[in-house]
């Protein structure tokens, strides 16, 4: 986030704009905690996690009330724009006030779910899985060396992107993903059947899962506890919560920050209005904030395929020889 929040305020520099944050998000908004930044507070942190802005939740921003708050509070400071950085949440926030507004609203895509329509990637994804990633790595080399099964918990309750990315990254044996279950929902008899089979064909070793948060009832604690008193498996869990929300953000997230930044602040120049900066197919879009929770993100279908099947030794189709 830190790195669209740079992009921002230098495209608006070079386009002779002023810029004023509102420090923790909408709460921020409605106290008028506003605070004039300009290009030589932005210029070195591009690195940094997090937000130098703050942010927070703020249920009371759904009433009416708080909208035209909030308007009035804007138009104090004059301001002719509003540029939202965030998820689903925040756009439908941003939604919101633009029904109560006279000004331009324009999202930038910042979860680390990857779950807006209309933009191929969205900032904090490429960290969250990086991050996940390497905690897989680590995970890896503890159940290689001791032929046992680990189940890793990553967020995502309601879209697998980055279980699907992590799990392909790290080589994982098995994913639980919030798309499979709505398919084809796993139960424990067919999971301990996979791992009994995976083991069958590639020797005594280790099995790591990705578990999507939310898929499985009391999440990876209670289905480790399950496989180890109902089948006698020896599996342990590891949940990585907020530690995917931290660390430097990866190179990808910081090139597209910059660029999503800047298309921002251009879309507004261009008089563009209730729209999300997004980038699709490797071009700039503008798409209707509505569009980006109304409609779903899918993940994608041959990375979904190459991992669920092409690399599953289970589901393989063995040739066998015969006689001619």
């Amino acid at each position: 986030m830190n790195a669209a929040l740079r992009a921002v305020v230098l495209a608006a520099d070079h386009y002779g704009i002023e810029t004023i944050a509102f420090r923790h998000g909408y709460k921020g908004l409605l106290e008028n905690d506003a605070v004039p930044i300009v290009a030589k507070d932005v210029l070195h942190i591009l690195q940094y996690s997090g937000t130098i802005i703050k942010s927070a939740r703020c249920q009371r921003f759904k009433e009416v009330d708080a909208a035209k708050e909030a308007a009035a509070n804007l138009d104090s400071h004059a301001i002719d724009a509003l540029v939202v950085i965030g998820g689903d949440g925040s756009f439908r926030g941003a939604d919101h006030l633009a029904n109560h507004w006279q000004g331009k609203v324009i999202g930038v895509p910042g979860t680390i779910d990857n779950d807006l329509y209309g933009t191929d990637m969205t900032i904090g994804y490429a960290t969250a899985v990086n991050i996940a990633m390497d905690a897989l790595d680590k995970i890896r080399d503890t159940a290689d060396a001791m032929d046992r099964v680990f189940i890793v918990e990553v967020m995502g309750r309601d879209a697998g992107f980055i279980g699907l990315g992590s799990a392909m990254a790290a080589g994982a044996e098995r994913m639980i993903l919030p798309e499979l279950q709505k398919e084809k929902p796993l139960t424990v008899a067919a999971l301990v059947k996979h791992i009994q089979r995976v083991q069958e064909i590639r020797g005594e070793g280790s099995y790591v899962m990705v578990l999507s948060e939310h898929q499985w009832p009391g999440g990876a604690v209670s289905l480790a506890e399950q496989l180890e008193a109902e089948h006698h498996l020896p599996c342990r869990p590891c949940l990585l919560g907020h530690i995917q929300r931290g660390g430097a953000p990866a190179p990808a997230d910081r090139i597209l920050a910059s660029e999503l930044g800047v298309h921002a602040v251009e879309l507004l120049l261009a008089g563009e209005h209730r729209v999300m900066a997004g980038k699709r197919a490797n071009e700039r879009v503008a798409v209707p904030l509505t569009d980006t929770w109304q409609k779903k993100n899918p993940l994608d279908q041959n990375l979904l395929r190459i991992q669920h099947e092409i690399f599953n030794p289970v589901k393989k189709n063995r040739r066998t020889k015969t006689d001619n």
